[in-house]
């Protein structure tokens, strides 16, 4: 999967999650430039809608949900990466 945006560089992003606010996953970041990241949905995610969630880097690091919405489905039919 890809997201495309700005300011989602290696000096700004540490980390991409999916989160259902309850509980977050860590996706697998493949590839990352300034106006994207290509990441992989882990196999253990669970099955249904959830945001994206950044960790900044930096001293004063955040996480930030996105105004994104992803649905990982069953795993036979989860999004290609």
């Amino acid at each position: 999967m890809m997201v495309q945006g700005v300011n989602l560089g290696l000096e700004n992003v540490a980390a991409l999650y999916l989160t259902d606010g309850k509980a977050d996953t860590k996706v697998v970041i493949a590839e990352q430039t300034v106006t994207s990241i290509k990441f992989q949905i882990p196999p253990e995610a669970k099955v249904g809608r959830f945001a994206l969630m950044v960790l900044t880097k930096g001293k004063d690091s955040k996480f930030i949900e996105e105004p994104v919405k992803i649905t990982v489905e069953s795993e036979g039919t989860r999004p290609a990466t």
